[in-house]
């Protein structure tokens, strides 16, 4: 057994080692009250995931642990968990009897992670048609954009419309598409079925015209639901909700960029996109989202700047630290 305090040390100790914009993003726009609860939900998925995603277990294990992982979250949206759980898995617990016990977006959030991960085992190693692959796009889409609005913005009630997750779903799209080399190695073959038939694709498939010219359709997708994603943002009165949506854009625009400057030949590494720069970017481009300056006579320039600098202080803040 754990206490709720320890999972909320582990929680960031994981989140903070496995994803700098996550951390970032937790530390700086979610409530202090509901910051443990959304770092245990990144981290018990990010556990979960690395699990699956590694060689430690074979597949009839990765069948088996995913199968108890399912039965965890039915049990803790049940009100009935059990209470001999390793550290990790009482991330999901507290997280579950804590303050957004009930919460729908919480409740989409976990069910929809879970059922990204169950289809990640089940493609594992086989092909996957195109529309497998939106459904699988559009459901972490759905399970990302409805954290964002659970853990920062709960006074956001804006409808679930198709435009809600649009910017998520093109984050994703950009995402498998720099991950390419790495998931073929790893067993993850993005390629759908109706570009390249056959139950075996190697990286040297990536030279081909026909996925160069799948890769630029993809990209243009992902600049569309950008662009709808970027309008639907301009909707949500949380400033804070807009910084988040901004900051996740913006962390794949540069990927975007070097996949067209590069004809859509996809290359195995992409981190000189990731780099301090791109944090700078991400606070401008997150700032303008959030705070739109229009100053007026009954509103001076320096009023409207004000929350602006202190986000930007609290941020600057938080990646020196991890930077250290």
């Amino acid at each position: 057994m754990t206490t709720s305090a320890a999972s909320a040390t582990l929680a960031e100790t994981i989140t903070r080692n496995a994803s700098k914009q996550s951390y970032l993003t937790i530390k700086t726009l979610v409530p202090q009250e509901r910051r443990g609860d959304a770092f245990r939900a990144y981290a018990y998925y990010r556990w979960v995931d690395d699990l699956l995603d590694g060689e430690e277990l074979n597949r009839a294990q990765r069948i088996e642990f995913l199968a108890s992982q399912r039965q965890l979250l039915s049990d803790c949206l049940g009100d009935h968990p059990p209470r001999d759980l390793c550290a990790e898995e009482w991330l999901l617990v507290d997280l579950t009897e804590g303050h957004l016990k009930g919460d729908p977006g919480l409740e989409i959030y976990l069910q929809d992670m879970m059922d990204v991960m169950a289809f990640d085992v089940m493609r594992r190693g086989r092909r996957i048609d195109s529309n497998q692959l939106s459904w699988y796009s559009r459901r972490l889409a759905t399970a990302v954009t409805e954290a964002v609005y659970t853990f920062i913005g709960d006074q956001c009630r804006v409808p679930r419309v198709v435009e809600r997750y649009v910017a998520a779903d093109a984050a994703h799209i950009v995402h498998m598409l720099r991950d390419m080399h790495e998931d073929l190695e790893a067993g993850y073959i993005n390629i759908p079925t109706d570009v390249i038939p056959g139950e075996r694709v190697d990286p040297m498939v990536l030279e081909q015209e026909c996925v160069k010219t799948w890769v630029h359709e993809r990209v243009e997708l992902a600049r569309r639901y950008f662009e709808g994603g970027d309008e639907y943002l301009k909707s949500i009165q949380n400033p804070h909700c807009r910084m988040a949506g901004a900051w996740y854009a913006t962390r794949f625009t540069g990927v975007l960029e070097a996949i067209e400057r590069e004809n859509y030949l996809l290359r195995r590494d992409y981190s000189d996109c990731k780099n301090n720069r791109l944090m700078l970017r991400m606070l401008w481009g997150g700032m303008k989202a959030a705070f739109p300056i229009h100053p007026t006579p009954e509103i001076s320039l320096q009023s409207t700047l004000a929350p602006v600098r202190e986000l930007e202080t609290k941020f600057l803040y938080q990646y020196e630290l991890i930077e250290e």
